[in-house]
């Protein structure tokens, strides 16, 4: 007997009766002949093509890393985008500037992805309930598949959370299209409730995926680590703040439509010991560790120096990795991990990924950040505030550290600028000397005035190695069009040393993986849950084969912040900031911010910590594009960017959900300050 196929409330039009649902049913007009289920996926062929079609709801708007054409939540305090600037051009006149942005001013109808996830979802569920009856498949495929179908399912959840909040689960046998709305309308789950179902199928489809690493044909499928990985992040955001413990107004406004509040007004430290836990899951895995590349001594050039010793520190310099920093190269490692060096098969640290998926990929990021003299947009920059959080090479802040902002020491900022291109490596002659002495991550993220543009690819030999100035009147500074950093501060993250963009030829810039989920970013996430415990918490492994003593521990938060710290050729914290938590938890942000910058993660990490009503109300300082090189030392004092103007509301925790979905769910409740109605 032909199965009838389910599909989600959310995908089924208003005016239903005047629609045959097979319209809305996506897969199914994937094939054009509307085979039945059985047909399809007794084949492998058709299933695989299904499968396929489930990843494909995961780009573009729903890409983890991306620039804002399609998602702007890469951008917070730390980067920002100019570029859809309604004053430059007409045709942008509705798209979403990152003042817009920033202020909290979007629609309900902007930037949807709730629709993809769900149909993807959906696609998804029929995949798991149907792959068992493949004749053209191993067991064994069959049950990698079906993991991988599960994982992708768990995604969307996760996706959906992350954004939106607490959201509606769905069976998982589906929901009959057949009946009513009032019968099909689901009401919203608590915030719990949906990260407990995206661990538990996250631990399920570990069990069922590949163990080990996939070939490179095969980078943008998920394995089991993937879905542990993202079973410590959805446990993470469970044990954070905002889902946590939280009993302030909007917490209490956020409710299903019976009136019941979503986010956990109950705080449970068990939950930090369970985020803990599941990131411990993927150390014991023993499938990853941070990339790193051979110190180089001899044969530097431009675009590959020479490796630059960190100061000695009595600990890591000493060493060799992984227990120190002697033969490795902390710039070039972090470099190589973003800018299309690796093809994901070599990099240790890669554990999930999207290839090079989707219109708005990695690569992207280079367009808009290359200068002018590249053909480059020379649009997405770096806050001061960014600039300021990267440490000096010794560890130390950096002079007049967010002195503008109320923050400072009471230091000054340095000034002078270098006379020769040999003092203060790799800084080249006319840098302000408050670039001078920073750590590795900065030299590879930060595109400062006067830095150096490789453009190895460029046609004419003198464009390449280019010294690039933001000054007014200079070809990449201030100007009365759209191309110019309104920090004066750009960023090199992303761009490898051949990228350009010259004659608008895209070829010419290397293919980036999308890092969705790193290595680093799991040690992170257990040095942060270890810190938050005060008890001992005995939690059983993903897979119940043993038992984790789960307590704060200096020893493991040690495992977790040290080695991110080496690799990035920094210090490790004093003793006196392992045994402070609210020391630690301050430096561990501060950690991801630098080592995660444009990753997708600040915008996230703020909400779930509750810092953005902080934070992203501050004022974002910059150098001042206006001065010329005649005013230098007036350009490289910090002012209040006065195209960015910043606030954060109530509203701005989580994203609206649009007036369409409201209106085919009559149980679905709004996010709190967001509208009902057109």
């Amino acid at each position: 007997m032909t199965k009838k196929i389910y599909i989600p409330l959310f995908m089924i039009p208003v005016m239903v009766i005047m629609f045959s649902c097979k319209d809305y049913l996506d897969s199914d007009q994937y094939f054009k002949d509307r085979m039945t289920e059985e047909t399809v996926f007794a084949n492998k062929t058709y299933s695989e093509q299904w499968l396929a079609h489930t990843y494909s709801f995961l780009t573009g708007l729903n890409a983890d890393v991306c620039s804002k054409g399609d998602s702007p939540h890469c951008f917070a305090d730390d980067m920002y985008y100019g570029d859809r600037d309604v004053t430059y051009d007409i045709k942008e006149a509705s798209a979403l500037s990152y003042s817009r942005f920033k202020l909290g001013e979007y629609k309900e109808s902007e930037k949807q992805s709730w629709q993809r996830c769900y149909r993807g979802i959906r696609n998804a569920t029929t995949f798991i309930l149907n792959i068992h009856i493949n004749e053209e498949m191993t067991p064994e495929e069959i049950l990698d598949y079906r993991g991988q179908a599960r994982f992708v399912r768990a995604y969307y959840y996760w996706l959906l959370l992350r954004k939106y909040g607490p959201v509606p689960l769905l069976p998982d046998e589906g929901i009959d299209y057949t009946e009513s709305y009032a019968e099909i309308a689901a009401p919203r789950n608590t915030y719990d409730e949906c990260a407990e179902y995206i661990a538990s199928e996250m631990a399920l489809a570990a069990s069922e995926l590949a163990p080990g690493r996939r070939d490179g044909s095969n980078l943008a499928r998920p394995t089991r680590g993937s879905a542990l990985a993202a079973r410590a992040k959805a446990l993470l955001y469970a044990a954070s703040p905002l889902a946590n413990g939280n009993s302030d107004a909007f917490a209490k406004s956020l409710t299903d439509d019976q009136g019941k509040q979503l986010l956990a007004e109950r705080y449970s430290e068990e939950k930090w010991a369970r985020a803990a836990a599941a990131a411990r899951d993927v150390m014991e895995l023993g499938m990853y560790e941070l990339f790193t590349l051979n110190k180089t001594t001899t044969g530097g050039t431009l675009s590959y120096p020479n490796t630059i010793d960190p100061p000695a520190d009595g600990d890591f310099s000493a060493k060799d990795w992984p227990e120190g920093w002697a033969n490795i190269d902390p710039f070039e490692s972090y470099r190589s991990l973003f800018n299309g060096t690796l093809d994901g098969v070599g990099d240790t640290e890669l554990i999930f990924t999207r290839g090079n998926n989707g219109s708005e990929k990695p690569r992207q990021f280079a367009i808009h950040q290359l200068p002018r003299i590249a053909t480059g947009w020379n649009t997405h920059g770096l806050t001061q505030k960014q600039c300021d959080a990267y440490y000096m090479n010794d560890g130390t802040d950096c002079p007049g550290k967010d002195m503008e902002i109320g923050r400072g020491d009471g230091s000054a900022r340095a000034t002078g600028y270098t006379t020769d291109a040999t003092t203060y490596l790799p800084l080249p002659a006319g840098v302000s000397l408050q670039y001078a002495n920073r750590e590795p991550r900065f030299y590879a993220s930060v595109a400062y005035n006067g830095s150096i543009w490789n453009l190895e690819r460029e046609s004419e030999a003198n464009n390449r190695q280019k010294q690039v100035f933001y000054y007014r009147g200079d070809g990449n500074g201030y100007s009365n069009n759209q191309f110019w950093l309104r920090s004066g501060i750009g960023i090199k993250k992303f761009i490898h040393p051949n990228d350009t963009y010259e004659a608008s030829n895209a070829d010419k810039i290397l293919e980036k993986l999308e890092p969705a989920i790193r290595y680093a970013d799991i040690l992170l996430i257990y040095a942060e849950a270890l810190n938050e415990l005060e008890g001992r918490f005995n939690i059983p492994a993903w897979d119940g084969s043993i038992t984790y003593d789960v307590g704060r521990d200096i020893s493991e938060m040690k495992k977790g912040i040290r080695p991110v710290r080496c690799r990035a050729g920094v210090p490790d914290y004093a003793p006196g900031v392992y045994e402070d938590r609210d020391i630690f938890r301050a430096k561990l942000k501060r950690e991801r911010q630098i080592e995660l910058m444009g990753e997708g993660q600040r915008y996230y990490d703020l909400r779930r910590w509750k810092d953005a009503r902080v934070e992203e109300s501050l004022p974002i300082y910059g150098c001042n594009p206006l001065m010329t090189s005649s005013q230098r030392d007036l350009f490289h004092t910090p002012v209040a960017v006065w195209s960015f103007p910043t606030t954060f509301t109530d509203k701005m925790w989580f994203w609206p959900i649009s007036h369409e979905e409201l209106k085919r769910n009559s149980k679905l409740t709004q996010n709190p300050g967001w509208t009902y109605n057109d």
